[in-house]
Parts: C-alpha cells; structure tokens; sequence
C-alpha cells in the first residue's frame, strides 16, 4: 500500500494545497453573479508540435479494443523477463494471505500504542487481528491480503458495503539486527479513535480508493453511491505485465496469428519488432516502451559526464511509471499503460507542505515530481537507466550504478565528495539523493538528484543533506565548508529557491520572482508549473497577464499551472485564458478550465457554450466517480453550486459532512450556499454544528464571525472573527476583516496594531495598506498614512 493510506492521500484530491483549495473555502462567494461582460477568444487547440512531454502514438483499432488478459499469457514468449519480475515488489506488490506471504508473528503477539492496541493470532489457519472497529468495541477482523515486502507489510481486511480497509499496524520485515521483526503502529503516539479520520475503519484508510490501483492489475473502482457500496474489480493482484504495458488480448492474438508464441521465450520476438522488423500496431503493442532501444551514454572526458546518443523527445516510459509513482489523483476509471498520464491522472504540483521551496520531498510525494525537476530529467534520463524494469532492481549496486554515466576517476575520490574512502559519506547517494524516512521505518531516497545547497539552508531554512548526516554541527558550518573547498558557494540545477520561499512569506518582490521563474524556458516544466500555479492573479495585472499568456504553453503541465494561478485573477482574464484551454489535448487542463469557468458557464457564447457543456459531462462524472469521498462531493457541491444547481449543490455537501463530519471545508461552503440564498439562520445552524465539532477551526470561526456581523450580533462577532487570527496568525484575510470589525466598534488602536503586524507579514497585500492609510488618516496620524500610500505607491509603480 505504501502509505497511500496514510495521513493524506495518495494525490492531490481536488482542493489540495495549492490552486484548488481556493475552490473550497469560501468558493462559493460570488457565486450566483450574473451579466458577465466577456471578451471572448476563439477557442484554441494546441497544434501537434506543442505536445513535447506527453506526445502518445494514436492506437490502432486493434490495441483499443484489447482486453487484459493476466500475466500468464505473457510467460511463454518472455520467459526472461517473467522471471526477473517473478519475486520483485511489483509482483509481491499484493497477495493473498496465506501461510508463504504472510511474515509477522501472529501467534498470541500484542501491540499497544497510545490508547490503541491489537492482538494477532491464527485462528482456523486464518491470521486474525483483534482491534477496535468503527463501534469502538474489540472484534475479531480477518485478514484477506498482505501488500508491501520491504520494509514492512500492511494487512487488508473485508469491511460490509464492498471496503477492503487498510490495518495501522504493520509488520516489520527488516533483520532483528536493524531493529525489525516487530509490531509497529503507523502513527505511532497519536490516539486515533473509532471517530478520528485517520482511523482505520475510516475513508482515509479506505483500499478501495486510496491504494488498489497501485496493488492490483487493471482496477476499476465502481463505487456506487446510492448503495454506499463498492464493487471494485481487477484483473489480478499485484503489478502485473499489463500494468506497465497495457492490455494484452490483440498482442496475444498477433502472436498466435504468426507462430510467434512460445518461438523466442525471451522476448526476442517483440525485440524484433521494436527494432523496426514489425511495427507495434501490427503487434497489437499498447505501450511501445523503447525509448532507450540503440541509445548509448558516451561520457565525455572533459566534463566526466555523459551524453545520450540521440536526445529523448517523449515521455512514454516516464507516463507508464507515474500513475504508481507520483503524488497524484485519478480524475478517470479507465487507464491503461500506453495513454497519456494527464489523461488520466492529477499530479500534484511543488506545492508548499508537499515540497520545501527549493523542490526536495517533504511529505510522501514519490518519485516523478522530484525527478521531473532533476538535471537528470533534463538531459534525457528514463526511469530504466537505472532501474531494470522487470525486477525493480537497480542496474548496478552503489556507485557503480552512477559511474555508468559519471566518470569514476573524477567523482568517485575524495578530492569530489570529501569523505574517507568507502565510507558512507563516499556514496554519491548520500549527498545526491538524500532519504526522508515515511511510514515508520521506510528511507526513500529523493529523486531531484541535487546538488547539496548548504547556502539555502542558511538563507531559506530549507534542509541539505551534509545537515541531515551531521546534525549535531551548526547550521551554516557546511555552507563555510563548501565554500572553503570550492572557493565559491555550491551551485546547482535547481534555480527556484528563492522565489518560492518569496511566495511562501508573501515578500514584496515575489510576483516578480516567480514570473521570472515561469518565463524560462530552461527551467523544468513542473517548476515553471508550479510557479504558475503560485502566482496570485488577483494581486498584479502583470500576474494575471502572465498567467493568460502560459495557457498557451507548449507544455501540459505548464498550462496546467497557469489555470490553477488564473483561479483568483479578475474575472475577464480568467473567463478568456479558461476558454482557450477547452479543446485542450489533455484531459486534466480541459477539466481545470471547466472548474473555472463554472459561474460563467450560463454566459458563454452559444458555440463555446456547447464545447463547454461536453467537457463539463465527462468533468462531473470524474467528480462522482470519488463520490465515496468527502472532498470529491464538496468539489462536486461546489461546481454544482456555481453552475445554479442550488439543491444539487446542497445535496452534495451534506453528503460530504455524512461521509467525514470532520471535513471542514463541506461545513464551510455549505454554510456559504445556505447565505447565498439568503438562509441567514440555516448558515448559522451549519457553523455552530460544525464548530460543536471542530472548535479549533479558523475557517470556521472566521466564517460563523461573518455571520454574526450579518446579524447584528456584535460582540460575538468580533470574539470569532478574534479566535480565527488566533488560531491562523498566518492569514491576511482573516487579519484584515477582524481589524475592520475592531475599527468599527471603536478600538482603533487595536485595529491599527493588528494591521501593522498583518502588513510586516505580507508587505505586499494591498488591502492592508489601503485599511492602515485610513485608519491612520483617521487618527490624525498623517505620517504613518504616508507611509503606508507610499508603499502602496511602490506596489502599484511595480504594476504597469
């Protein structure tokens, strides 16, 4: 499962940190605002050569019709490769249960953390786990699958409705010696209880949705919302041949047809065809993984570094490794390797929270974002250069896998890395591609394959791998090593530190950071989306410009950004940029644009109005298809509500708080629809419920604050709106309407300091000068009102 069950989910669900939360709390603000004024663009479809990064070969009648067959088929004519990946993590990936599969002591173990405790024990030959359910009794839960090999093993369990439920105690699968062989409980020292989210009888811990794709072979979900039940299916468990190379039937048919089966036994025949004796449509091939067929890495011994023989211009093999190796979430039920991965998938962008501000993981985020930022990536390196597919295993062991390509007499010394000869430190992985240690007891290496930035460390306070070996030195002690060793402070390929640590403080000279970030073309895609997607249209007309301008990008990813930064720009900007993308060729940009273009849907011209309304039908369906999910059915709630669905976004909402009544941002918008109608009092009723249940939410004492200013209850108002700066210091917003509510009441002094303090914090946040220019006008205080107008003045200035 890896921790897809986890504290967060495997992919950013809809309204993850970053452009689309702005979609939750509060989205429906504004809502129902008709007579729109639009100056429309014709719609727009990228032409074939600006699909660089995820450019995919038509499929022939035969491949699109193929069906998944099972590993099996495949075993006679690739005997070779069947045998590497008999044994590997993908094939153990999932398995049943059994005496051979199953590892941890279950004859009369217990375990007990923080209030939770479980006993394991064979009964009838059944490994059984005694644990408290969702009633918050102790009961007898039989365990079906066992899925993860190394380091640990999670246990599944058959809950009613069609869940298979992810247990949060593992089983240990290291030596003794390194301190496995032993129970362990995923959060350990968190008292999760039957109504705790991350329970495991919660959605949170749900198979279903969280991790089978990943552990099962062609998996569709079915989740059928009328019933509250699943019927998922799968073609075989574990990460089977097709799960990398599509459906197998037209394949397996051609190789019957032409006497192929069984002829080679080690793949020899679709060799042949790879080489050109055979096209892959004849073939019946889904996905054509060849990038690498006849390229050699020649190193180059001026620089010791080497160069491909011929430069990648696809991302094939990198779109058939992400759906189970990237930070993302499914926006169809229907992938199979071969398509284009934005077709299918939502990836997670460097978002704060996921990633620190110079791209190294922070929380569980995989491979495929750190690595999409690698110089690595950029130079034309596949995930098999260094992992053999078939077996997972990587083509070399230690630096010898990184001398294939790096001359050894060059960086394998100590004049290079700085460390005793066969040492830990010596490993070029250590300083390269340093762990962050998830789910307990599992080190994943970081795959930017950075420089080490001590300086960064220092400027940015973001971490550097010489610190994570050497804790106990000060900081800035390695950033003084390096620059004694190469007189000059480190370098390396990653450039957007700086600009997203800007973003993240709202320092003044952010915007401009990170359109400098997104105009280079020589950053990757992903960092250039990224800063896109952080870009505040709604501060900057430049911004806005900026972001209208990427959505013509030649990369999907790119265009992706800009629509989520595009969320808060000014309405014509956002209409126009939103309607370009309509036809866009990749699923996932054509159903941002449907997002944002939802409370303007009614307005648009007849022609663009139908284009919308088709991709609109497949957007919404991709919503229900999570409909077992509380954000899916907020998201769902509040796209219904922006499109003049009012009972159908009402609907959607309370069904979100059903399925988690900890789900803040349901509770929120919820209380939005009840105002947008004019149901002060149902508004009312919603945030005092949900803040019986969530007393320690700033959003929700923000929004019941309002509220009570509606209604005339003054000081009550003010005491919410003063809990939500307390419990989220770090907001503007909430800054701003408490200080206006104080202002208005009279403590003007205490107005002024609260804005002082807001304005230091984010010096570039225009209604905060605006508020402290009046206030202080009032006060008679002219010299602090000139100060604020003249950094305002300096905002605008920057502005054309």
């Amino acid at each position: 499962m890896s921790s897809k069950a986890g504290r967060k989910d495997r992919g950013p669900a809809p309204g993850r940190p970053g452009g689309a939360q702005r979609a939750w709390i509060g989205g429906l603000t504004g809502v129902l605002a008709l007579g729109l004024v639009l100056a429309w663009a014709v719609l727009r479809t990228p032409s074939e050569g600006e699909q660089t990064e995820s450019t995919h070969p038509p499929a022939s009648a035969a491949t699109a019709r193929a069906e998944f067959v099972g590993s099996s088929a495949c075993t006679g004519c690739h005997a070779a490769e069947s045998a590497l990946w008999q044994g590997s993590q993908h094939q153990r990936a999932m398995l049943p249960a059994t005496s051979e599969n199953v590892h941890g002591a279950f004859e009369g173990s217990t375990l007990a953390d923080a209030g939770a405790s479980a006993r394991f024990s064979r009964i009838d030959e059944r490994f059984v786990v005694r644990a408290v359910g969702a009633d918050g009794a102790n009961s007898d839960h039989a365990i079906e699958y066992v899925f993860g090999v190394d380091p640990l093993e999670q246990y599944l369990v058959p809950m009613p409705g069609g869940r298979w439920q992810a247990l949060p105690f593992a089983w240990d699968t290291r030596a003794k010696d390194a301190r496995g062989q032993r129970w362990f409980h995923l959060y350990p020292g968190e008292p999760i209880g039957p109504g705790d989210p991350l329970h495991w009888t919660r959605p949170a811990q749900n198979w279903n949705h969280v991790c089978a794709d990943c552990h099962t072979t062609a998996f569709r979900k079915r989740f059928d919302a009328d019933r509250d039940a699943f019927d998922s299916q799968w073609k075989e468990i574990g990460v089977g041949c097709e799960s990398c190379h599509g459906p197998g039937s037209a394949h397996a048919e051609w190789a019957r047809s032409s006497g192929e089966v069984g002829e080679a036994g080690s793949g020899q025949a679709a060799d042949a065809a790879a080489n050109g004796a055979r096209s892959a449509r004849e073939m019946g091939l889904v996905a054509r993984l060849d990038e690498r067929r006849n390229i050699r890495w020649t190193v180059d011994p001026t620089t010791g570094n080497a160069v491909r023989s011929v430069p990648r211009t696809s991302a094939r093999e990198l779109d058939v490794c992400a759906p189970c190796h990237a930070r993302r979430n499914n926006i169809t039920e229907s992938y199979a390797a071969g398509e284009p991965f934005l077709d299918h998938y939502r990836p997670a962008l460097l978002d704060p929270g996921l990633y620190f501000a110079d791209g190294q993981q922070r929380d569980e985020v995989y491979s495929w974002g750190s690595f999409l930022q690698s110089r690595m990536h950029a130079k034309g390196v596949t995930c098999s250069d260094c992992h053999e597919p078939h077996s997972g295993a990587l083509r070399a062991e230690g630096n010898a896998l990184c001398a294939s390509c790096h001359a050894a007499a060059k960086y394998a010394t100590p004049e290079h890395h700085r460390h005793a000869e066969a040492s830990a430190g010596s490993e070029c992985v250590a300083c390269h591609m340093p762990t962050t240690t998830y789910m307990v007891v599992d080190p994943r290496h970081d795959h930017s394959l950075r420089v080490p930035r001590p300086d960064q460390t220092v400027a940015l306070g973001v971490p550097n791998a010489c610190q994570g070996c050497h804790a106990e030195r000060p900081i800035g002690w390695a950033d003084e090593a390096l620059r004694g060793w190469l007189g000059r402070p480190a370098r390396g390929f990653e450039r957007h530190a700086a600009a997203f640590h800007a973003s993240e403080l709202d320092a003044p000279d952010a915007g401009p950071a990170l359109r400098a970030v997104a105009a280079d073309a020589s950053q990757p895609a992903i960092v250039r989306a990224s800063a896109l997607a952080r870009l505040d249209g709604s501060q900057s007309r430049t911004s806005a410009e900026a972001l209208a301008r990427a959505v013509r990008d030649s990369d999907p990813l790119v265009r992706l950004g800009a629509l989520e930064g595009l969320a808060s720009a000014p309405d014509p900007v956002r209409i126009r940029a939103a309607g370009e993308t309509l036809r866009d060729p990749r699923r996932v940009v054509r159903f941002e644009a449907v997002r944002l273009l939802a409370s303007a849907s009614r307005e648009l011209p007849p022609a663009v109005r139908s284009v919308y309304d088709r991709e609109a039908v497949e957007y919404e369906a991709a919503l229900r298809r999570d409909a077992d999910r509380a954000e899916a059915r907020t998201q769902l709630g509040v796209f219904l509500a922006e499109r003049g669905d009012a009972e159908g976004a009402h609907r959607e909402l309370e069904a979100a708080i059903a399925i988690e009544p900890d789900f803040e941002p349901a509770h929120v918008n919820l209380a939005d629809l009840e105002r947008a109608f004019g149901r002060e009092a149902e508004a009312m009723q919603v945030l005092d419920a949900a803040l019986a249940r969530l007393p320690e939410s700033a959003a929700l004492h923000h929004a019941r604050g309002l509220a009570r200013v509606r209604a005339g209850q003054t000081l009550d108002a003010e005491a919410d709106l003063a809990r939500a700066v307390a419990l989220n210091p770090q907001s503007a917003r909430f800054a701003y309407v408490y200080a206006v509510a104080m202002h208005s009441g009279g403590k003007v002094r205490e107005a002024i300091e609260l804005l002082e303090s807001a304005a230091a914090a984010h010096p570039d946040d225009r209604s905060l000068r605006e508020a402290l220019i009046s206030f202080h006008a009032g006060a008679g205080d002219t010299a602090s009102a000139a100060r604020h107008q003249e950094a305002l003045g300096g905002l605008q200035a920057a502005d054309p």
